[in-house]
């Protein structure tokens, strides 16, 4: 790897008698890391099953480390959703956030969701999480890691900070900013990042960083805290940032962040936290934490709600949303509450467009803005049938659901099942009627539904073991 003479002189300059250790670490592998589920799987149960090694990250409880050559992206376990594959330093910004079961949550540039699946396990599916991206197509592996999570009080967006803070002034508890960034922290895992920073630099990115913050800090309601963070070295996207916020937004104040060990401070003493793997396993990442001044003087509603009142639409919600209405008129449907452990609540379902959705506490239907998915998808009710959906599936955890049908993860057919084929029963096992929750070592992985001695395959199509 040929590292560009720029970056070298001023990371000398930065580090001085540690430049040669940091130095050191391009030669060396990166290393690999997972943070498991909460939502689906304890840390105890975990170590019992984890097939490469129990080693933690010290900044992440759930965070563990992966042996060399383990290929966790290719496992049962991982499609069950037990965990998501992720850098070790990139599991930092959402544990110092520290957000709590029933608070409102901004992941402002989510995409493709390592950090919006760790808010999401601790909401524990209370309150509501917005996880955003500019971009429709980012946006969409964003939206199959929160499914594949089980994460069910989320709403993906794919909007402009800028509209969104249209909507969300003075909304949200919580505020992620994992910014756009020159990507300096992550060239010894990604080298193809060292020609854009060579066409670019750091400069061009300080800009966009500056209105994301800004709109970010709009949407923060009083008392509540806000993360910035970036995987870069560069400190006119990373100090350069806090002061910029500091200096022009007096209602804003940074919260001093205790470090770990491995864990360095800012360049100017600032008490933030800078990663290098020089002296924390991982990549370079940048870490602050900001609060907004004040108490929380009204409720946290949304301005953009009720948008349907001003535009003389029909009806008490947004364009194309109505009642999930009679669900027990709807063919099948009841058979398949009547197998669920603890049944979705009613009065959070809607319908729309031949799809139903239970939606997250607060969510306003009102809302103008671009979703891709607004909370948990449960199926379709078109033609008047209910065929329950992937997520639905995803969201279930291990014994909420009276039809299952589990494999080992050892056993051939798992894969032949995330593959997209059918599955026959070996001698003295027993097929379920109806739907059919397939599971691996009772954790769920998807739909089958019974069709004699055979269970006819219902796994997503898109998510299928490549």
């Amino acid at each position: 790897m040929r590292l560009p003479e720029a970056f070298l002189e001023r990371m000398e300059r930065m580090l001085g008698e540690e430049y040669g250790r940091w130095l050191e670490t391009y030669g060396q592998d990166p290393v690999q890391g997972i943070r498991i589920n909460p939502a689906k799987i304890t840390q105890e149960e975990w170590e019992r099953l984890c097939p490469w090694g129990i080693r933690p990250v010290m900044w992440n409880r759930d965070g563990y480390y992966c042996e060399p050559g383990s290929r966790p992206a290719k496992d049962a376990y991982y499609y069950a959703g037990l965990y998501y594959v992720q850098e070790p330093s990139a599991m930092a910004p959402a544990a110092v956030l520290g957000v709590k079961p029933g608070q409102k949550v901004l992941d402002l540039c989510a995409a493709p969701g390592g950090k919006s699946t760790q808010l999401g396990a601790q909401l524990k599916g209370r309150g509501i999480l917005v996880s955003n991206d500019i971009s429709a197509s980012r946006a969409k592996a964003l939206l199959k890691n929160l499914e594949m999570a089980g994460i069910t009080n989320a709403c993906v967006t794919a909007e402009e900070p800028g509209r969104l803070a249209e909507v969300f002034a003075g909304y949200f508890d919580k505020i992620l900013v994992d910014a756009p960034c020159s990507g300096e922290g992550m060239f010894r895992k990604e080298p193809e990042l060292i020609k854009s920073w060579q066409e670019k630099g750091p400069a061009a990115y300080v800009p966009l960083q500056r209105e994301i913050l800004a709109q970010a800090a709009r949407m923060l309601k009083p008392g509540g805290e806000l993360v910035y963070s970036t995987c870069t070295f560069s400190e006119e996207e990373d100090e350069g940032a806090v002061g910029w916020l500091l200096a022009n937004m007096p209602e804003m104040e940074l919260v001093p962040i205790k470090p770990w060990e491995g864990a360095a401070g800012g360049t100017k003493n600032e008490p933030v936290i800078r990663l290098f793997p020089h002296k924390a396993e991982g990549e370079g990442h940048f870490v602050a934490l900001f609060r907004k001044k004040g108490n929380d003087a009204g409720n946290g509603n949304a301005d953009g709600g009720h948008a349907w009142k001003k535009a003389g639409k029909k009806g008490p919600w947004g364009a194309g949303w109505e009642d999930a209405g009679s669900l027990d008129a709807v063919a099948g449907f009841a058979d398949w509450e009547a197998l669920l452990a603890h049944p979705f609540d009613r009065g959070q379902m809607m319908r729309r467009e031949g799809q139903l959705y239970l939606l997250p506490e607060g969510f306003d239907p009102g809302w103008r803005l671009r979703y891709l998915r607004t909370g948990l998808l449960l199926g379709s009710v078109g033609k008047g049938r209910f065929e329950p959906s992937q997520a639905a599936a995803m969201a279930l955890g291990r014994g909420e659901f009276a039809h299952t049908f589990s494999m080992e993860r050892e056993d051939p057919r798992v894969i032949r099942y995330l593959k997209g084929e059918s599955l026959l029963p070996a001698a003295g096992e027993e097929i379920p009627g109806g739907w059919v929750l397939v599971c691996v070592d009772g954790f769920a992985l998807g739909w089958a539904k019974s069709c004699g001695r055979m269970l006819k395959n219902k796994y997503y199509p898109g998510w299928r073991w490549q």
